[in-house]
Formats: structure tokens, sequence, C-alpha cells
């Protein structure tokens, strides 16, 4: 899967606000290059809530561990829920620190290295190995974003 694939198969999803921060946008330098999405029907930022997956292509100070400073090399970051999250790690989210994960290892999927433990799952470059399962970790994120989204009106940007 390539960042194109990734953000068109996020897009074909109903409601979705796709990110792509860029030179003359109001958005800090460092995300230029890098995606985010939102779940918002009506197209507005949210400023009360995360997107519900990113791409980033760089690292950021203080998560360099995925060593995204290679070629060609960029990380899908997903929230998709406890269960997900359990179901592919074998232990819940609080526990991912000091699991042996080397997030460095592309086509895998594992805790993400900063927000593991608030349930974050990452895969750097996803290929034939990982790419079902990140189709589906991004529709179920997307699900999740969506009953949020509905069940707290609060969430919604102003």
């Amino acid at each position: 899967m390539n960042i194109d694939e990734i953000i068109s198969f996020v897009n074909n999803h109903d409601g979705v606000l796709t990110l792509r921060p860029g030179p003359g946008a109001n958005f800090p330098e460092l995300s230029w290059g890098d995606s985010f999405f939102y779940y918002s029907p009506n197209g507005t930022i949210p400023t009360r809530t995360q997107p519900f997956a990113t791409i980033v292509t760089k690292n950021y100070p203080d998560d360099e561990l995925s060593r995204l400073d290679r070629s060609n090399t960029f990380r899908v970051n997903i929230s998709a829920g406890k269960d997900a999250f359990v179901r592919l790690t074998g232990h819940p989210p609080r526990e991912s620190a000091n699991q042996g994960y080397d997030p460095s290892t592309l086509d895998m999927v594992f805790p993400h290295p900063v927000y593991g433990t608030a349930g974050w799952l990452a895969v750097v470059n996803p290929g034939a190995r990982t790419a079902k399962t990140v189709r589906e970790l991004l529709s179920e994120s997307y699900r999740l974003a969506r009953a949020r989204y509905i069940r707290n009106p609060n969430s919604r940007a102003l």
C-alpha cells in the first residue's frame, strides 16, 4: 500500500475530512506532507477530538523509533479501539511499553511507539502482510469515530 492508496481507501468512507498540510496552509511546517483523518460530515476541522488515523512521513520530536528518515518510508497510525489492539498485540494498551516491538520493522502491526498506551496501532510501509489488516483497522477506526461523533455533539467543531 502506498500513501495515496490509503488516503483513497479512507476517503471512500462517508463524512471523512482529510487534512494534508503543506506550504501556504495554516499548519505547523512539521506537519507538511502528513495526512490526518477525521470524521466530520460537515467538512469542518473538529476542535475537540483527535484524528481517527494519521499518516506521518517523517520523524517527530520524541517519535524517532520508526526511523521515518529512511527513503520512501511512512507510518500509518490508527486508533482502532481496545478490542482490536488486544486482538492484534495480545495485551491491553496500558501494557504496550517494553513488549519488545521494533517500531522500525516494515509491514508489521505494532503498538504506536508513543501512543500505544492510548490504544493506537501503527504500521510502517504496509505491504502484502498487513494491507488487509490495515484496511480493516482503518474501517473500524472510522466506525468508532463516527459513533463518538453521533453520541457526543460536544466533540464537533464549533
